[in-house]
């Protein structure tokens, strides 16, 4: 997750910060906050626990059948997986509609990484502790508490440990959960937690697309087939060509070559290269605009290498060609929330009661789905404060999780109808 500030914010209303102050201030609330400030240590547990259960992208199931096994023992209902490895528990109350929440059990390490987790006094270290250990120990935090104090609400609550957040996931867990209608027509809000954190709400989705760009051709000797046409050439030509392209800053739109493969040795023309191109925006039209570039820029880039080698080819040899394709490896949705919705207006209440001051974000997580729906959706952290995501020297603090399950709790029961 990679977010940036918006600067406007709507304003709190005072008829909703007055309806959250009387729901923190209910004894049976006022309970559930005391009972979570004693779990700290139960919480850190589980936390080394599910961080030394590998699960690299495509590969959670292990780490879901342990989520499932929580859910079982918090005494969450209708417990089950589904075909593409999500993991569901159901708080149940009296309506029909759910309010969600949800942690992605995915982490961006492949198979085979060395998890050396640890701890040292109020730190966690090790690969995924924070991304996303913290969002999902405090989404079993909110279930734990619930099934210990037994707050009344109107609506239930739908817990999910979902896959395929990380990477060439391409939110997959997410996507397959608003495509099965009894999730999509019965998912009235939801909250997405991820990573660690109190101080960010992600109420915009940031849109990405990426590619993977093959170039092939006969290959050869160096000295022999000279004149071949070079994929590697081609590429570099569609790179300078595309890394012209104007941008706007406003809506705000990016473009990176990540990654580049190809050829075999240093006297070898190559028979293919690749790369791998990633392009965000909060604007589908953006997108759609750079994609259109990244085409014409490789279309140029073949011509223009098939002139130059037919110039190379001497009397009586042959010319051989090229041919080229885009693979499409990510499509992340961009959308943004109303800022009148009801679950930005909470949050923000939620906050002002707290105390706590958090800047809304927009960034690409598993709330681009509901969001480029038109639903419903925000991401926010697990609390505490967390570094070195995406690397080995991974790690979580614990210090300051309190105000991020605080922060959650009052959330969903307010989005629940706790405060009715």
């Amino acid at each position: 997750m990679s977010p940036v500030s918006r600067a406007e914010a709507p304003e709190v209303l005072p008829d909703l910060q007055q309806e959250i102050a009387r729901l923190a201030g209910r004894p049976e609330i006022r309970q559930a906050l005391a009972w979570l400030r004693l779990q700290e240590a139960r919480l850190a547990g589980w936390q080394l626990e599910m961080a030394r259960i590998a699960a690299p992208p495509f590969g959670e199931s292990t780490r879901g059948q342990w989520l499932a096994q929580k859910f079982r023992e918090l005494g969450l209902q209708d417990v089950h997986s589904d075909e593409v490895g999500n993991v569901f528990g159901v708080c149940p109350a009296t309506g029909k509609d759910y309010i969600g929440l949800s942690a992605h059990i995915d982490t961006v390490f492949p198979a085979g990484t060395p998890l050396n987790i640890r701890q040292q006094g109020t730190r966690l270290y090790g690969p995924g502790v924070s991304d996303n250990g913290a969002g999902v120990i405090a989404m079993l935090a909110i279930a734990a508490v619930l099934g210990a104090t037994h707050i009344r609400r109107a609506q239930p609550l739908l817990f999910i440990g979902n896959v395929g957040e990380e990477g060439e996931g391409d939110l997959r867990g997410m996507r397959h959960i608003f495509s099965v209608p009894r999730w999509k027509e019965s998912i009235r809000c939801h909250v997405v937690l991820d990573g660690a954190g109190s101080d960010t709400i992600v109420a915009e989705a940031l849109g990405s697309r990426r590619f993977e760009v093959i170039v092939r051709g006969p290959g050869g000797h160096s000295w022999s087939d000279f004149g071949a046409p070079n994929p590697i050439v081609v590429l570099a030509r569609a790179i300078e060509s595309f890394a012209q392209i104007p941008v706007p800053t406003s809506p705000k739109t990016t473009f990176n070559i990540g990654i580049i493969r190809g050829g075999t040795s240093v006297n070898s023309i190559p028979e293919s290269a690749s790369m791998r191109v990633d392009i965000r925006s909060t604007s589908m039209a953006e997108m759609e605009r750079l994609e259109a570039a990244l085409r014409q820029a490789l279309d140029r880039a073949i011509e223009e290498e098939t002139r130059t080698t037919e110039g190379r080819v001497s009397s009586g040899r042959k010319s051989f060609g090229l041919s080229s394709e885009i693979l499409v490896i990510g499509n992340r949705p961009a959308g943004e929330l109303d800022p009148n919705a009801r679950i930005l207006q909470v949050i923000r209440a939620v906050d002002a009661h707290l105390g706590n001051a958090a800047q809304i974000q927009r960034a690409s997580t598993d709330a681009n789905i509901p969001l480029s729906l038109g639903r419903e959706g925000i991401a926010i952290g697990g609390g505490g404060t967390g570094g070195g995501a995406h690397t080995l020297q991974e790690w979580f603090d614990c210090s300051g999780r309190e105000l991020g399950l605080k922060r959650i709790l009052l959330t969903v029961l307010a989005l629940a109808g706790a405060g009715a």
